[in-house]
């Protein structure tokens, strides 16, 4: 009974991974092609890109705790997943708060950040 449970998690975990991955895409495209919209798109591109990941690595809460935990000590981490994954916060957080940061910077900011999630997100979620 319980490798059915993990199945369903791991299942549960795929599909939000994926669909967080593929509304990344479409938030850094809306920020491409309407100005207007251009910084909120790019945030909730990367905020999308980064919940990818969570979900792809098991319980995005626990996760979310841990990186923001990394975030906040002054020590670097060894870890490269933990490493990568604390850079994605600072990156995401420096774009928040430089509003006067160029459209054309965020954007690439935020095309790395979704590249990388998709680089993730396809090494631990299977698709089919």
């Amino acid at each position: 009974m319980r490798s059915r449970a993990t199945v369903f998690i791991d299942s549960y975990g795929k599909g939000w991974a994926l669909r967080y991955l593929r509304e990344a895409r479409a938030e850094l495209l809306t920020a491409k092609t309407d100005p207007k919209i251009a910084s909120r798109s790019i945030f909730n591109a990367m905020k999308k890109a980064q919940a990818a990941i969570y979900h792809s690595l098991g319980d995005p809460g626990l996760i979310e705790e841990i990186v923001q935990h990394k975030v906040s000590e002054e020590n670097s981490t060894e870890e490269p997943i933990v490493k990568c994954l604390v850079e994605i916060e600072r990156s995401i957080q420096q774009v928040a708060s430089l509003r006067d940061l160029s459209i054309g910077r965020s954007i690439r900011t935020a095309e790395n950040i979704v590249r990388t999630a998709s680089e993730i997100v396809n090494l631990f979620v299977e698709e089919s």
